[in-house]
Parts: structure tokens; C-alpha cells; sequence
């Protein structure tokens, strides 16, 4: 691989169920690259196929689903490696940060029980005193007090920042290339929130490791991503750096998010927030052109209806700033 080739690609993804009422595209046909030492965040609402390509990334998919396309991590081909192969990067050059941190825990090992294990799995050679420091040095890395105490403390005597805290040193244990965080903040107060983002932040400096955030969260991608995908029904329908996405959005699904965000400088304090109608499209009932035209009452037009538009270039060239809308060149310009 040469130095300038990105971290991971990701070329025509799909990822297939069949259900009883035919097949369920979770994702479809999704590209999109990582870079080494970026942060790229992935947003989208729930069912935007946001975690399943993560876990595909992760080989981590049940045997049900049919995975399809490329992934690429350092030019070697992840879709169809084997169980064993998988085992070796996981943990060690790809982790992930789950969101549910006390379901990700042992309840009945310590937390330092739990760190040494995900060190040992891949350097089985370290010895138990090792072992043991390396796992007080990761609790002092993600800004736990007291670690040399707390390494031998079960995961119920943390508070629910702390052991998102302690996930977060479980993942990057092994100082891994890629750390892919779903939805880390999840059902944390805004104050804790804040401390996890900036533990991530201290990680990756510290580190150098790459970071796929995937979120639902827009403010915790604007203060903490390189680059915004936005992800709808399975479809990537806009890319772009994170001022691009937010000053310049050219999708009116990334619109419509950034509306419906609270402002300080609205009008009036009685204003309701903005609504985008109606519901995401079930995986196994997509409609047949623009997936998101069925909410698109202000833009859509009958070419939405037919054809699912691909993602083209917005602005300048090589500004690497992508939406995939018929209208897009309409909307650039216009107010969002």
C-alpha cells in the first residue's frame, strides 16, 4: 500500500437480508474512504444503515446476511476473509467502541481483568505484572482517577461515564490503526458526553489512531469530526468536510437535520423546532427511485420518483464535497 492511499475504502457495500416480504437492503451500494489519522463521522437517523457497516467492517454481521462489494483496510480485502484471519484484526489493528458500555462489561471480572484480557488475546507473551500496568496505564490514558485502585474494581462501582471510559481503553488496548465508536455518548448527560469526546480526542492524539464516529448526534460531529458522511435508507446522499456539510449542505435530508437542530439565534423562543414529515422507509419496502423523495414534498420532482440519483461532485473540483440529489445544483445556492 503507498503512503498516500487511504486507511480503509469502502467500494459498493450492500448488505442483504431476506425477509418474509423479500429482501432487506440495511445498506446499499455505499463508498465512501478513510484516511490515516482522520476522524470521519457518520451520521443519519435510526435505521440509516449506520452501524450495520461497521460491523460488516468488523466481520461481525450474523450468518443471515449477505455482504457484497469491497472493504479494503490497508489494501487487503476484508469481505470473504476468514473466521481466524477476522479474529486477528479485531481488537488489535480495527476496534470499536460500543454504545451500550455496561452491556459491553463482565459484571463479574474487574475492569482490569477485562483490559488485560483484550492484551492478552493478541500478545499472549506478557506477563501478569505487565499485563496488570499496561491496564493501570490505559485507565490513566482515558482520564480515570485513581486508576491503580480502580483497575481492581468490578464494572457496577463505575458511573455510566466512567465505564464508557474504561470501553474506550479496552479498544485501543492494542493501539489499534482504526477505532470505530458507535454512538459513544449514548444516554450520558451533556457534561459526560463532553468528557468522552474529549477522551476520544486525547486518544487520538496521543495515539495517532484513526476514528470512524458514527453518531446521530450533528453537534458531536461538528466539534469533533474531519469529515461528515451522511448516511439515508442505506445511501450515502452527501460527503463532504465538516464545514462543507454544515455551512454548504446540498441534500435536503442534511438540511433537514441541521434545521431541526436547536439555535440560540432563532427568532422566537416559542418557535417550534423543524420536523422532517413522515418516517424512514423499511429496508424491505424502499421505494423505487430517490429514497428519500416520499419526505421530500419541497424539492421533489418526477425524476425523484424513478431513479435513485448518484453522488456527484458539489462546488469547485477537488473540493471532495458530494450529495447525491437531482436538484443539487439548485440547492447549493439556495438558503438552507
Amino acid at each position: 500500500m503507498s503512503a498516500d492511499a487511504p486507511l480503509l475504502v469502502v467500494d459498493g457495500l450492500t448488505v442483504a437480508y431476506e425477509t418474509e416480504r423479500g429482501t432487506a437492503l440495511t445498506v446499499d451500494d455505499l463508498s465512501f474512504e478513510v484516511r490515516e489519522g482522520e476522524t470521519l463521522g457518520i451520521v443519519g437517523e435510526s435505521g440509516s444503515g449506520k452501524s450495520m457497516t461497521s460491523l460488516a467492517i468488523l466481520g461481525l454481521l450474523p450468518a443471515a446476511a449477505k455482504v457484497t462489494g469491497s472493504i479494503r483496510f490497508r489494501g487487503r480485502e476484508l469481505v470473504g476473509l476468514a473466521d481466524h484471519e477476522l479474529r486477528e484484526l479485531r481488537g488489535n489493528e480495527i476496534a470499536m467502541v460500543f454504545q451500550d458500555a455496561l452491556a459491553a462489561l463482565n459484571p463479574v471480572l474487574t475492569v482490569g481483568e477485562q483490559l488485560a484480557e483484550a492484551i492478552r488475546v493478541h500478545h499472549p507473551e506478557q506477563s501478569a505484572a505487565d499485563l496488570r500496568s499496561r491496564a493501570v496505564e490505559l485507565l490513566e490514558l482515558v482520564g480515570i482517577p485513581s486508576p491503580a485502585d480502580r483497575v481492581g474494581q468490578y464494572p457496577h462501582e463505575f458511573s455510566g461515564g466512567m465505564r464508557q471510559r474504561a470501553v474506550i481503553a479496552m479498544s485501543v488496548a492494542n493501539e489499534p490503526a482504526l477505532l470505530i465508536a458507535d454512538e459513544p455518548t449514548t444516554a450520558l448527560d451533556v457534561t459526560v458526553q463532553a468528557q468522552v469526546l474529549q477522551v476520544l480526542r486525547d486518544v487520538q492524539q496521543r495515539t495517532g489512531t484513526t476514528v470512524m464516529l458514527i453518531t446521530h448526534d450533528l453537534g458531536v460531529v461538528a466539534g469533533t469530526a474531519d469529515r461528515v458522511l451522511v448516511m439515508y435508507a442505506g445511501n450515502r446522499v452527501e460527503e463532504g468536510s465538516v464545514e462543507q456539510t454544515f455551512y454548504e449542505p446540498a441534500h435536503p435530508y442534511t438540511r433537514g437535520l441541521l434545521a431541526s437542530l436547536p439555535r440560540l439565534d432563532r427568532r422566537s423562543r416559542d418557535q417550534r423546532l423543524f420536523q422532517i414529515g413522515g418516517q424512514p422507509p423499511a429496508a424491505d419496502a424502499l421505494p423505487p427511485g430517490c429514497r428519500f423523495a416520499p419526505r421530500c414534498p419541497a424539492y421533489v420532482e418526477d425524476p425523484c420518483s424513478l431513479t435513485n440519483p448518484a453522488a456527484r461532485a458539489v462546488g469547485s473540483p477537488g473540493d471532495q464535497h458530494e450529495a447525491a440529489c437531482h436538484r443539487v445544483d439548485e440547492l447549493r445556492v439556495a438558503t438552507p
